[in-house]
């Protein structure tokens, strides 16, 4: 499920896992976000979902679908949560001078990046770091740290 066209859709068809495009049609001040979140649960009812695992989904939702999927939707964040919620993590976190943030997997709740922490891992600030070099290697992280964590919740 993604909220606007990416390469996530070519990953997910190549493994052989349905993908669909729940296009986000504004960002604005006009954006419904109950009725997006009912989209979203409309277009996940038929494939039997049973943990909602986001990446890179720029939205926040409503708490329908955290009624729907009570232990099952989980998120990534590029910081060390609780240090730097919300959506400019990783410039907060070179504005504050800190020398290390990193990237974490929690359960993702209605509050924003304040459910439960599954895994974290430190990623080094480095002297000269931009907000994008900074943030490409927290990427690198997450791309292994989150499939790990998600195999252990299922078992695999």
């Amino acid at each position: 499920m993604v909220d606007r066209a990416c390469r996530a859709i070519e990953v997910a068809e190549g493994a052989g896992i349905p993908a669909v495009l729940v296009r986000r049609e504004t960002f604005g001040a006009g954006f419904d976000r109950l009725a997006y979140t009912h989209a979203l649960l409309d277009a996940l009812a038929p494939h039997e979902v049973s943990l909602v695992a986001m990446a890179g989904f720029g939205t926040v939702l409503d708490k329908p679908l955290f009624d729907a999927y009570p232990a099952g939707v989980l998120n990534t964040h590029p910081a060390l949560l609780p240090a730097f919620p919300g959506w400019h993590a990783v410039e907060d976190a070179l504005a504050a001078g800190v020398k290390v943030t990193g990237c974490t997997v929690h359960v993702a709740t209605i509050e924003v990046d304040a459910g439960p922490i599954l895994a974290q891992e430190a990623v080094p600030v480095l002297a000269g770091d931009t907000v994008a070099s900074l943030h490409e290697r927290i990427k690198d992280v997450e791309r292994r740290l989150y499939p790990e964590t998600i195999r252990e919740l299922i078992g695999r």
